[in-house]
Parts: C-alpha cells; sequence; structure tokens
C-alpha cells in the first residue's frame, strides 16, 4: 500500500511540533539564548528564524532525494562516513537523553503544578509517548501536527494578554541587560547554537518527513512556514518575559511565573500546554531513537521502543535538571558539525 504524501501544513506543524519541548515552553531556553540579551535578543531571534528555514529545507530535501527511513543516512552523506558515524552517534546517544529528560521534565511538571508524585507524571508522559510510537510513523506525524495549533494559540494568547496587561519598560530592559550574563556571551552565535541544537532534535522526524513529502513545493512551504512558526513563538515568549525580565530570570520555568501573574487558573492551564509541548518532543525522540536501533517496518521495532521506554522512563528518576546539565555541550558539538554539513551540501547542489 502506497505512503500517503505529506502537504505543506503537516509538515510545517510536525517540523515546529518536534523542535518546541520542555525548554522551548517553558520559557527557560528562550531566556538564556535570547532575553539575555536585551533588544539585541529579537536579532538574535530573527536570525535564528532565517537558520531554522534555511536548515529545515535542506534536511527535508535531502531525505527526499535519499528516500531516508531515518536520520543516519543524512548525517552520514552530509558528513562524510567516518565523522558521519561519530555525529551519528551522538545524535543517537542525545535522543534517547532528551527522551529521558522530557519524562522527567513532565514528572517535575506534576510535582511543582499539581502537587502530585513525580513519578506519576513521568509515567504519564512515557505511556503516552510509547502509545503514539506504536501507531507507526504517519501516526506520529498526526498526533504532533494535531497538538502544535493549539500551542501556539495558548502561547501566543498568553503572550499577547501579557504585553497589554504589563508593557515593556525599554530603558529597565537596557539596564537588565548590562549586567545580565548569557551562556554565550555573543548573540548571533547564541543563534547559531540554539539552531544547532535543536536541528539535531528534530532530525529524526524530518528526514522521513522529507522522504514522504507530496512534492518540491510543499517541502519549501512546510520549512518556510515552520520556521517561521518556530519564530514567532520564540519571540512571543521573549516580549512576555521582557515585561519583567529581572523576575522571571529567577524561574526555572519563566513563563509559568508569566502565566501566574494573572490567575492560579491560568497558570495550570500553562502547565497543561507545556506538558503538551514536552509529548511532542518526547514522541519525536522515542521515534527517532528506536527506528535508528531497528528499522519501523520490523517486528522487533515495538520490542525495541517498549525497552527505550522503559530504560528512559527509569533514568528520569535522575531528574530533569542533572540530566539537561550534561546533555547541552555534547549535544552542541555535534549539531555544529551536522550544520556544517548541511551546509558544504547545499553549496556543492548550486
Amino acid at each position: 500500500m502506497a505512503r500517503p504524501k505529506l502537504g505543506t501544513l503537516t509538515i510545517a506543524a510536525a517540523y515546529i511540533g518536534t523542535v518546541v519541548g520542555a525548554g522551548f515552553a517553558s520559557g527557560q531556553e528562550v531566556l538564556q539564548f535570547f532575553t539575555f540579551f536585551g533588544l539585541n535578543g529579537i536579532l538574535a531571534l530573527s536570525l535564528a528564524g532565517v537558520l531554522f528555514v534555511f536548515f529545515g529545507r535542506a534536511v527535508l530535501r535531502l531525505g527526499n532525494e535519499l528516500q531516508a527511513a531515518t536520520y543516519s543516512g543524512i548525517v552520514r552523506h552530509a558528513n562524510g562516513p567516518f565523522l558521519g558515524r561519530i555525529v551519528d552517534g551522538i545524535i543517537t546517544f542525545f535522543l534517547f537523553g532528551a527522551l529521558t529528560a522530557m519524562a522527567a521534565g513532565a514528572g517535575a511538571i506534576f510535582a511543582e503544578q499539581f502537587g502530585l508524585p513525580k513519578v506519576w507524571g513521568s509515567a504519564v508522559m512515557i505511556t503516552a509517548s510509547l502509545a503514539t510510537v506504536l501507531s507507526g510513523f504517519h501516526g506520529v506525524v498526526m498526533a504532533v501536527s494535531f497538538v502544535v495549533p493549539i500551542l501556539l494559540i495558548s502561547v501566543l494568547g498568553l503572550c499577547v494578554a501579557t504585553l497589554l496587561s504589563f508593557p515593556i519598560d525599554l530603558g529597565a530592559v537596557r539596564l537588565w541587560a548590562e549586567t545580565a550574563k548569557p551562556v554565550i556571551p555573543f548573540w548571533p552565535l547564541s543563534a547559531l547554537a540554539y539552531v544547532s541544537y535543536n536541528i539535531v532534535l528534530s532530525i529524526c522526524i524530518l528526514a522521513p518527513l522529507g522522504a514522504r513529502a507530496a512534492d518540491a513545493g510543499a517541502i519549501r512551504r512546510g520549512a518556510l512556514w515552520g520556521g517561521f512558526g518556530l519564530f514567532l513563538g520564540a519571540l512571543a515568549i521573549n516580549l512576555a518575559i521582557l515585561t519583567l525580565p529581572s523576575a522571571a530570570a529567577q524561574f526555572e520555568v519563566p513563563m509559568v511565573f508569566i502565566a501566574g501573574r494573572f490567575s492560579p487558573v491560568v497558570k495550570g492551564g500553562y502547565g497543561l500546554v507545556l506538558l503538551a509541548e514536552i509529548y511532542t518532543t518526547a514522541v519525536a525522540n522515542l521515534y527517532g531513537f528506536t527506528a535508528r536501533v531497528t528499522p519501523p517496518e520490523t517486528k522487533r521495532f515495538k520490542k525495541i521502543a517498549l525497552l527505550t521506554a522503559a530504560v528512559a522512563f527509569a533514568a528520569s528518576l535522575l531528574g530533569f535538571s542533572t540530566l539537561v546539565r550534561y546533555l547541552y555541550s555534547t549535544v552542541g558539538i555535534a549539531g555544529l558539525l551536522l550544520l556544517g554539513g548541511l551546509t558544504y551540501r547545499v553549496w556543492r547542489r548550486k
């Protein structure tokens, strides 16, 4: 039976849904990579948006040309056989680590927002992700694509309400930014690092997504709308945090603090949105890792997915912050190598 071909909106939504996860929805990634630069953070976000379109399209096109079932073929094509194996291994390790971090993040939200045991949150997230992955790649794409519009509307709605209720004080932002200490002190490099990290995260879905794209136009438009959606969502979060940056920066989940400025109900509602965003990324990570270990069409796929989910659940008990601390530097290196290889392939094609 012929596989269904995917159109522009499905590709764009799947791209966005794979990237938005615990770090994005919480506001912590946006704070670290963009908000700390004050008004220059908006320039960094604009650069990141352009890079998301460029590299998203590059991965989708290669996925289509190679008819990739997983990201491995794209990585080795872009980086060569030797370096490709190294990058491939790092990405595979990261997908499992990120899945574990998403499960731990869900546990943290259950505990901090709803007063429930962390293990419940991790168990619910792993179970929901496993059920989606076992439905097959088309089920994964449809689930992620369905959730994305709800997420974007919720994030944009909260941010617009925040800007209308609490206007940005440009003078206060400038003063705060002068003393802020971003991890990467140069905003263009910070934008590149952010895109690097997230392309590594999304390549496991973008690669087979490109193989199933309806045509070249769907790839081009899907990358464009996907990159624009990521830019718009991150910009909205950035502006919301800038309404009170000094206070928001003190929280591990700045956007829950922003939501809490309205009412406990809004705060709890955003906690649910955050869980939904974690779900989309957890699904992508579990599918990508399992598909790399064994082809999705084989009988072993479901067994490997179940085993991976069980091990990730156990590892998630280590805690969210501990896991994230050891993942970022490794992923950043792999991401820059991957982006370099993709840029070279695009340049060679011209």
